[in-house]
């Protein structure tokens, strides 16, 4: 890592592994692509912010140019991956290991406010392309070959059945007069 996010991630990395190596404690290192799903009240995000501006009958807003490829993660798979690691990990090939969890399939920004689009029949509203995205890595995805082989791990989820999830879950929040927590 070159930025200060990006290094802390890697020291915190390299602090569970001398854990587990030193001490033999039961600590895995889980690494995941883009989470998406409902509860996520940041609008700034992709997903939630193009589910709601669909919603409220808005063209949603992508702040790049719309081509930056990102592995996109449902949350219920995080939840299975994070299960899948927390129960093997008396095992020695996965103590202080570090394992990526995503779909392998990286998408374009502009691909998944498509998809949302079609899946809520808003492709009259065409994005707003802002391409303001400075300092951001413009492909970034994982490979989780190495959950799927050692733990047996993989996505029940593909980008279209958690997006439907996602926007149900968007629609119900919405329709019961819930509040944003975060401005939008």
């Amino acid at each position: 890592g070159e930025h200060p996010y990006d290094v802390s991630k890697s020291c915190a990395d390299l602090i569970s592994q001398s854990y587990a190596n030193t001490y033999g404690m039961p600590i895995a290192i889980a690494r995941c692509g883009n989470i998406y799903g409902g509860n996520d009240l940041n609008f700034n995000r992709i997903v939630p912010g193009t589910i709601k501006s669909l919603l409220k009958n808005e063209k949603p807003v992508i702040r790049s140019d719309g081509t930056f490829k990102r592995d996109y993660i449902y949350v219920k798979d995080v939840v299975n991956s994070y299960t899948a690691l927390a129960e093997n990990l008396d095992r020695k090939d996965v103590r202080g290991q570090s394992f990526n969890f995503g779909n392998d399939k990286p998408v374009m920004v502009s691909e998944i406010v498509s998809s949302i689009q079609k899946l809520m029949k808003k492709n009259n509203l065409k994005p707003v392309i802002l391409n303001k995205a400075h300092g951001e890595i413009k492909d970034q995805y994982l490979d989780s070959s190495k959950a799927r082989k050692i733990l047996g791990w993989k996505p029940g989820y593909g980008i279209e059945s958690g997006l439907k999830e996602t926007i149900e879950w968007y629609k119900k929040f919405f329709s019961s007069g819930s509040t944003e927590t975060f401005p939008a």
